[in-house]
């Protein structure tokens, strides 16, 4: 019995992606294609491997045992080939980052363009979410988070600022109207704009910290955002004077410079460790990976 590698690879791509219409947005490939391959591989092994229905695509108790032993050994047949890439004067192929919300907006708009430009032959797709997903059960191949949410058994570089604040600040007209607080505390007698993980989880209690004094308050106020996708709607809440915003610095700083927004309780605005690059620690890493590793390495060193 002898299946094709194209075919296992059509296989684990569409049961990892539980559909081959997403199958066929990740891969590259059409649904027909994949549909196809499928087929055969079933057809070889005299076995089915993926219960279909109008809604879904779900392995079978058999291929869902031959997606567990796959997925490892097709993972490192690939990244096999791709050293052939480090003979090549551009390293080839694709690469996928499962990235938060934040870092798309703040970290990767300086490394993106110019990384692509000086490797025209990469591919490069950026999932952007703020859920904690298993990066390589997504799909992709490295993710960006902060150190309390990395995983463990990855290896993790710095990316983007090495340090970062959460930022508080209302707009002018606000502070005119209500008052500008000087310490932490006068916050919960404000209108103040929250947002909600997607976990569920809300973004307060605010911390900040001064002098070794660590407040924490719960505010309140009339506005709730999911975190990532509608920050700019709280960010232009804020700008229209609806109440205190509290987000990165970075995030905040251009209305900061345009005098949109004022920034309030700065002293006690707490920093933080910046996000990192982190993938896992096999042997053999595919040479967009790589190439993108040593990228943001090179622009570390320059920075």
């Amino acid at each position: 019995m002898k299946a094709d590698l194209g075919d296992l690879n059509a296989f684990v791509a569409v049961a990892r992606a539980g559909g081959f219409r997403e199958a066929a947005r990740v891969s590259g490939s059409s649904a027909s294609f994949l549909s196809e391959a499928v087929r055969r591989l079933e057809a070889e092994l005299d076995v089915r491997l993926l219960n279909r229905t109008t809604r879904s695509v779900v392995t079978t108790e058999a291929g869902q045992g031959l997606l567990e032993r796959l997925g490892p050994a097709l993972t490192e047949v690939e990244a096999a080939l791709d050293v052939v890439n480090r003979f090549r004067d551009t390293p080839a192929g694709s690469l996928r980052l499962n990235v938060p919300v934040s870092a798309a907006r703040l970290v990767l708009p300086a490394l993106v363009p110019p990384f692509l430009a000086a490797y025209p032959d990469i591919r490069l797709e950026i999932v952007a979410e703020e859920s904690f997903v298993d990066v390589l059960a997504a799909g992709c191949d490295a993710g960006i988070r902060y150190d309390e949410r990395l995983e463990q058994d990855m290896i993790a570089i710095p990316i983007g600022p090495r340090y970062q604040r959460f930022a508080t600040a209302a707009s002018p007209a606000y502070l005119d109207r209500h008052g500008r607080p000087q310490h932490p505390s006068e916050l919960l007698g404000h209108a103040c704009l929250l947002g909600r993980f997607a976990s569920g989880a809300l973004t307060s209690p605010w911390e900040y910290e001064r002098d070794g004094e660590v407040v924490r308050v719960e505010p309140t106020g009339p506005l709730l955002v999911r975190v990532g996708g509608a920050t700019d709607l709280s960010v232009d809440a804020a700008i229209a004077g609806t109440g205190i915003i509290c987000v990165f610095e970075d995030w905040l700083r251009p209305h900061f410079d345009s005098g949109a927004l004022e920034p309030i309780l700065e002293p006690w605005w707490q920093r933080f460790s910046g996000p990192f690059l982190y993938y896992p620690g096999r042997r053999l890493v595919p040479a967009p990976l790589r190439a993108f590793i040593d990228f943001v390495k090179a622009s570390a060193n320059r920075a």
